[in-house]
């Protein structure tokens, strides 16, 4: 089952060492399945608040999403970002094929109490 990792990333002034992280990050990925599907494009708020960028990289599965991150490729060019560029990062697994959100709304409703 597909996963994604999803990055909220905040303004930072551009630099050497962020340029230099963004030319390597894809050869990081790219060994692991992983591809870009958002990367700091322009975003529409619709609810609430969401300064800075988004970028989103889908991965074959968990499995490879979690092995890049942790891949010694990936950690030798990860402080050139971190050190600049305030961020929340996290790994979701997607849905299969076929999901149906009403089957979660029943399953809500035959848990809540009688009455």
């Amino acid at each position: 089952m597909t996963a994604y990792v999803i990055a909220h990333l905040q303004e930072a002034a551009p630099n050497a060492e962020i340029a230099e992280y963004i030319e390597r990050i894809t050869a990081t990925f790219e060994p692991y399945g992983g591809r870009f599907l958002v990367h700091a494009t322009r975003h529409e708020v619709l609810e609430g608040s969401w300064p800075g960028y988004a970028v989103v990289i889908g991965f074959p599965g968990t499995a490879e999403a979690r092995a890049w991150w942790d891949s010694p490729a990936y950690q030798e060019i990860a402080p050139l970002r971190s050190i600049h560029i305030g961020s929340d990062i996290i790994l979701v697994g997607g849905l299969p094929e076929g999901y149906d959100a009403a089957s979660t709304a029943q399953s809500m409703r035959e848990a809540l109490p009688a009455g």
